[in-house]
């Protein structure tokens, strides 16, 4: 990719998401600041894997396991993204090409063993894992921060005005189950 485009990218993912491995350098949970908006929690969606909400509204981004019709995983494609827009009657609806080559599609690698790393296409820094659970058998998305373990549910964004480019994302929360001590767990990155 040429290089402008490479620093629009990173852009457009730090503003997003890029900020999530700050966390790695031990920042307390802030739970200050909380967003205006009371958000709804998806339902009745078959393999979701988690979702993602930020300001200003409430339309949320779901990423779904991709399940074939014989009941076996995609390899090719194993993850859907696409938004539920609650804003809007709650309609399903694709990303947009600039969404979904910019900032929210997901890249995906085979690693082996039923395995795969996941990286959002806009900032590839911040590897998020697909592995099926030794314990109930379903595959779930595992990132780590703070240097926790977290099995993924949730990515929520603060954002307080800024631009469509370069929104001012305030901080991140992560929320999921601690793998360690299999409790939820809320963590929270300041940017």
């Amino acid at each position: 990719m040429k290089p402008a485009g490479t620093y629009i990218q990173f852009l457009i993912w730090f503003c997003i998401t890029g900020f999530l491995t700050l966390g790695a350098y031990g920042q307390a949970t802030d739970n200050s600041n909380p967003s205006p908006l009371k958000f709804p929690t998806p339902q009745g969606i078959n393999n979701q894997l988690f979702y993602l909400q930020r300001d200003p509204n409430t339309n949320t981004i779901i990423c779904e396991l991709n399940i074939e019709s014989d009941g076996d995983l995609n390899k090719k494609e194993p993850i859907k993204v696409y938004w539920i827009r609650y804003g809007e009657k709650g309609e399903k609806e694709d990303l947009s090409y600039i969404q979904r080559k910019f900032a929210y599609g997901i890249q995906t690698k085979d690693i082996g063993n039923e395995q795969y790393e996941l990286k959002f296409v806009s900032y590839k820094k911040f590897p998020m894992y697909l592995i099926k659970s030794t314990e109930d058998k379903k595959y779930h998305v595992y990132v780590t921060v703070n240097k926790k373990k977290i099995q993924l549910e949730r990515i929520f964004l603060r954002i307080e005005g800024g631009s469509f480019w370069l929104p001012n994302v305030k901080y991140v929360e992560l929320k999921g189950i601690n793998t360690a001590t299999k409790t939820q767990t809320i963590e929270r990155i300041k940017v």
